[in-house]
């Protein structure tokens, strides 16, 4: 089985996601793609994060109309920070010894690699499905293969479309009483508005 994964905050979820998974299950010729709300975001530690029980029923509602898209919920139902490599290891256990797994993520997430939790435990247990991503100035791409040798041999590149979308941006949006639509569907956007997230009126 060859499995994509997409992990994140998704605080809140959008359609930049969605185009970023259909590119990974096409391009890649995956099964599914499963998307992982983290419970403790261990990178967002000292941010003020929507309660994962909110992001969680977010996803849901983003992929309800798509039968190749899971949500899963190992991560929020895990005690503790939310560690990618525990989650492979997880899936890897559901799945069984035939799972082939691609992590999807962008560029400036793969920059960030080396400050994970056992990045060469992660690059053993799936391939990395990169999309381009806006990256600092002054990255020093040599040392990330430094820091986690092997990493460039995992590496897929995932072309995909430029959108300029981000979590953020919404969460300003919406606290600027501004509209949501098309940017997230239009149950997210009413979720939003019903339970008040992000200061939405």
């Amino acid at each position: 089985m060859r499995l994509g994964v997409l992990g994140g905050t998704f605080d809140p979820p959008h359609v930049g996601h969605l185009i970023l998974a259909e590119e990974g299950r096409t391009r890649l010729q995956l099964e599914k793609v499963l998307f992982v709300p983290a419970g403790d975001p261990w990178r967002k530690a000292g941010q003020e994060v929507t309660p994962a029980e909110h992001r969680l029923a977010m996803v849901r509602l983003l992929l309800a109309s798509d039968p190749y898209f899971e949500v899963s919920t190992l991560e929020v139902e895990r005690q503790g920070p939310s560690y990618t490599v525990d989650t492979l290891e997880s899936l890897h256990q559901q799945y069984g010894p035939e799972l082939e797994l691609y992590f999807i993520l962008g560029e400036d997430a793969l920059h960030d690699l080396p400050n994970w939790r056992e990045p060469a435990r992660i690059i053993s247990l799936a391939w990395l499905a990169v999309a381009p991503r806006p990256v600092e100035r002054g990255t020093a791409t040599p040392d990330l293969e430094d820091a986690v040798p092997g990493r460039s041999e995992r590496i897929v590149p995932l072309p995909m479309p430029t959108v300029d979308i981000s979590s953020t941006s919404l969460r300003e949006r919406a606290r600027a009483g501004l509209s949501l639509r098309y940017l997230v569907p239009l149950a997210v956007e009413e979720y939003i508005r019903r339970h008040g997230l992000y200061g939405a009126v």
